[in-house]
């Protein structure tokens, strides 16, 4: 009797990633696509629209404004795009009948309706509104934004969460781990936007920018960085030897 070439050791673990992947690949064919997924594709389509609307109706008085709005307008970009992509890495996995799922994509969704209102209000404020009055403004619009930011890696954080769990086996063990880092990545990075919310890193100014939107660019880099050098960290793929 001829022995079987899926037998040996060395191809065994090979094999049974393939075997996961393919169950993994079979599941999500066959999960048809939620609608409150295909409300989150509208939403975050529509989030980005208007900070591009906002960012064309309110027209630079200086030189030093149009690069200012640039850089607000790319920020929001960055950001909404990062988040659909992590957001659209869970939802290809996770379940989203449960009542609690569906309550944490209906909180994420709203706030991420609000990041092109908070950071317009921060970065778009009208001539004729007087100084002290704009100030005040973007001070309240800048907490707010930390609060909704920070609530956002949270939920981010509670969905890789639930995957990570193995003892639910929505994803393979291999994958299991790849979303507990992310997890703990993003409890970290959570901690992070809501010490931004203390007034001192509102009134520190680097380079005349107030220290709060440095720390907000953080979360961004770590996840861009992480792409291009571990692919899998931040996609949630298993890199397989061939």
């Amino acid at each position: 009797m001829l022995p079987n070439p899926d037998s040996h050791p060395a191809k065994r673990p090979n094999t049974l990633l393939r075997s996961q992947e393919g169950l993994q690949r079979e599941a999500a064919e066959k999960r048809p696509r939620a609608r409150i997924e295909t409300l989150a594709d509208l939403i975050f389509g529509l989030s980005l629209s208007v900070g591009s609307v906002a960012a064309i109706a309110s027209s630079p008085t200086t030189p030093a404004e149009i690069g200012s709005h640039i850089l607000a307008f790319m920020f929001t970009f960055l950001l909404l795009i990062t988040a659909w992509l992590i957001y659209t890495g869970f939802m290809s996995v996770l379940p989203v009948e449960t009542r609690t799922i569906v309550f944490l994509n209906v909180a994420l969704l709203l706030l991420v309706t609000l990041i092109p209102y908070l950071l317009n209000s921060v970065e778009f404020i009208s001539p004729s509104v007087p100084a002290a009055d704009a100030s005040a403004i973007k001070d309240v619009a800048s907490l707010l934004f930390a609060l909704d930011f920070t609530g956002i890696l949270v939920i981010m954080a509670v969905f890789a969460h639930v995957l990570s769990l193995e003892e639910k086996k929505l994803v393979a063990p291999e994958l299991a781990r790849l979303f507990r880092n992310g997890r703990n990545r993003m409890v970290v990075l959570a901690v992070l936007t809501a010490i931004s919310i203390a007034p001192l890193f509102g009134q520190v100014l680097i380079l005349g920018v107030p220290a709060r939107l440095f720390m907000w660019y953080v979360p961004l880099i770590s996840y861009w960085v992480g792409r291009a050098v571990s692919p899998e960290s931040r996609t949630y793929k298993i890199s397989r030897a061939e």
